[in-house]
């Protein structure tokens, strides 16, 4: 009995792990928190052209947000830009990398950057060792956006980066909990770093989640600044039943029950993974909804 038992929680545990690639995920948006509402926006849709698609303030909980992207948040990755009231500074940590944008031609990007007093922390060139161009800005807050040379795309915001201390484990976590195929991995032996992109199609198509194992570094600080990706599912439920069964094997752990948003009725869980990063699975259906609301 207690074998045939197990059998059939095995079959379970398969049977979900296969949903859970199968399940219709996609990038929704970034959260992370800024000093400045106004002068965020003001930088990135003169700075590197996004749009402003929309904004909230919530006086009763003291914070405003704004969305930003380069197309419409049902088909397209955006940040959320969070402002508390009257904190006008964060520390953006170890642990977090950069933001990527990819564009048909970075020399003129970064032509308009600095010419609208944006900072550049790398001028565009090929990536040593490579023949990708590439260059890196800097937000008025800090946060670094890698830029691309790239050709066409229908999404230009294309990469969140993360510091990790097992890349291995996180890859698996990333597979099994979040469904993420890896798209790449290389390893950069003389600079002592491995680098993987996951995602849920190629990697010139869409946004990945780029992870980053530095040599013998195991551990990052988060800081406050950024705080967590956001992803869709069509089941939140049975989502968190699989963030729930990997945890156990890898590390990490489920921060918020399944279940409606008060006052929203968006159904949403959320989660950390092995190391500490947080992230927010968000019913795709009922966020279709609230973009209509």
């Amino acid at each position: 009995m207690a074998s045939e038992e197990a059998s059939e929680t095995g079959v379970e545990v398969e049977s979900l792990l296969e949903w859970s690639k199968k399940d219709k995920r996609r990038f929704l948006h970034a959260v992370y928190r800024v000093g400045d509402l106004d002068r965020t926006i003001k930088f990135y849709t003169e700075c590197f052209g996004m749009k402003l698609l929309r904004k909230r303030d919530v006086p009763e909980e003291k914070y405003s947000n704004a969305f930003l992207g380069f197309g419409p948040e049902d088909s397209h990755f955006v940040v959320e830009l969070t402002y508390n009231y009257g904190v006008d500074k964060y520390d953006i940590g170890t642990g977090f990398g950069h933001f990527a944008i990819a564009s048909e031609d970075i020399y003129k990007l970064v032509e308009d950057i600095r010419a609208k007093g944006g900072k550049i922390t790398r001028e565009p060139g090929p990536v040593k060792g490579g023949s990708t161009v590439i260059a890196f800005a800097q937000d008025p807050d800090g946060y670094i956006f890698e830029l691309l040379q790239r050709g066409p795309t229908l999404e230009p915001l294309c990469q969140v980066m993360l510091r990790v201390g097992d890349l291995d484990r996180s890859i698996q976590f990333y597979e099994k909990a979040c469904g993420m195929r890896l798209l790449r991995k290389s390893d950069n032996a003389a600079y002592k770093y491995t680098i993987a992109m996951l995602g849920y199609a190629e990697e010139h198509q869409t946004t990945v989640l780029e992870l980053t194992y530095n040599y013998d570094v195991k551990e990052y600080t988060k800081g406050n600044a950024y705080a967590q990706l956001a992803l869709s599912t069509e089941d939140v439920y049975k989502s968190a039943q699989v963030v729930d069964l990997v945890t156990k094997e890898l590390g990490g752990k489920i921060t918020r029950q399944p279940g409606p948003i008060p006052g929203l009725n968006t159904k949403i869980t959320s989660f950390l993974d092995p190391d500490g990063w947080k992230v927010v699975f968000v019913d795709h259906s009922d966020f279709l909804k609230e973009l209509q609301a």
